[in-house]
């Protein structure tokens, strides 16, 4: 049985996807992502595919290996710090990629998911979206950062013109 994904347009049969390593491998990390976060996923896999060729399943189980470990974490890292990603981070970043693509913001094929973890990073959807430091989450004490020179040194010239 010949089946085609509706959005990357990748056309091939059942059996050849349970024999092929790659396909094997997307179907592993589809079947432990479902629901809305699963409909995403698919979607945003799409925005790899060049526009006059399909997607290999090669290719299609590299980008979903390369997301499972932090869709996994519900955590992600961009520019040094991390952020938590739930499953509705993740649901309205691809939202926010599929906007952008539709209002020509975002030229597909994307070559990586740095566009996507950056608006990532950017997500309000709940009060524990907010970027943990790198201490935070390995567990350690916070660094109590000291005032810098020059805020010592204003303080004391505000103490010195207010007579003390």
């Amino acid at each position: 049985m010949r089946t085609r994904c509706p959005n990357c347009g990748t056309t091939v049969s059942l059996d050849a996807l349970i024999a092929h390593d790659g396909a094997r491998e997307a179907l592993g990390v589809a079947f432990k992502v479902s629901g809305q976060l699963g409909s995403a996923l698919i979607r945003y896999v799409g925005l790899f595919r060049p526009e006059t060729r399909e997607l290999t399943m090669d290719r299609v189980a590299k980008i979903l290996g390369e997301l499972l470990p932090d869709l996994q974490a519900q955590r992600i890292e961009r520019n040094g710090a991390v952020f938590n990603a739930p499953p509705a981070c993740w649901v309205w970043a691809i939202e926010q990629a599929i906007s952008a693509r539709d209002c020509g913001r975002l030229t597909p094929p994307l070559k990586g998911h740095g566009w996507l973890y950056q608006v990532m990073s950017q997500w309000q959807g709940e009060a524990s979206s907010t970027v943990l430091r790198p201490e935070m989450s390995m567990h350690k004490p916070p660094v109590v950062a000291r005032p810098s020179q020059t805020t010592a040194a204003l303080s004391a010239l505000q103490g010195r013109l207010n007579g003390g």
